[in-house]
């Protein structure tokens, strides 16, 4: 009998293996918060599986996702990276990135971590929907629309509620595995 997955999820290996054993899951690590809030905006007008394919070229091009270290590239860097083609080469996105660890290295200095400020939206516990279908999955939800507003007060880029709402989901702070996915009955 075959597993019954979310109905998003390929016959790629790389996107089975993401939602198995990522998607939805609880992130607490700020190192991997600020990795999902890159990746996402990347991902903007894109495939998921685009990005999951160019996901190691991130890790490279972004110094291991260490918003320290992403913080202080220079124009130089930022030029240098929208010719690796390892990464998606969009000016606005790779600036954003830039952009969003100097804002994420501020939050952490006032909350302690991203993680306390980003879980906070959520009342510090996952929101564990249990949608029948695809179709009974929003694309954003009142935190999301929350939290994009806040980022974005922040300076934060590449945060609108869509955007939110995917990092959520990929952070675990939303939980929307469908009820006949076989991850669903395990949370």
């Amino acid at each position: 009998m075959a597993i019954e997955r979310c109905g998003w999820v390929t016959d790629e290996p790389l996107y089975i293996r993401y939602h198995d054993e990522e998607w939805g899951r609880p992130v607490h690590d700020d190192r991997k918060l600020f990795e999902f809030l890159v990746l996402e905006g990347a991902q903007a007008g894109l495939s998921w599986s685009t990005i999951l394919r160019k996901r190691e070229g991130y890790r490279k091009a972004f110094a291991g996702f260490d918003p320290l270290r992403v913080s202080r590239f220079r124009p130089a860097r930022i030029e240098s990276l929208l010719r690796d083609e390892s990464i998606v080469r969009n000016r606005a996105k790779v600036t954003s990135a830039v952009v969003n660890a100097r804002a994420f290295l501020e939050v952490q200095r006032e909350h302690g971590s991203f993680d306390a400020y980003v879980w906070g939206f959520v009342g510090g516990k996952p929101i564990r929907r249990r949608p029948r279908t695809l179709k009974d999955v929003p694309a954003t939800s009142p935190e999301s629309d929350a939290l994009s507003t806040a980022l974005r007060a922040r300076g934060f880029g590449f945060v609108g509620s869509t955007i939110c709402y995917a990092f959520m989901q990929a952070c675990g702070l939303v939980d929307d595995h469908v009820r006949s996915c076989f991850l669903a009955s395990k949370r």
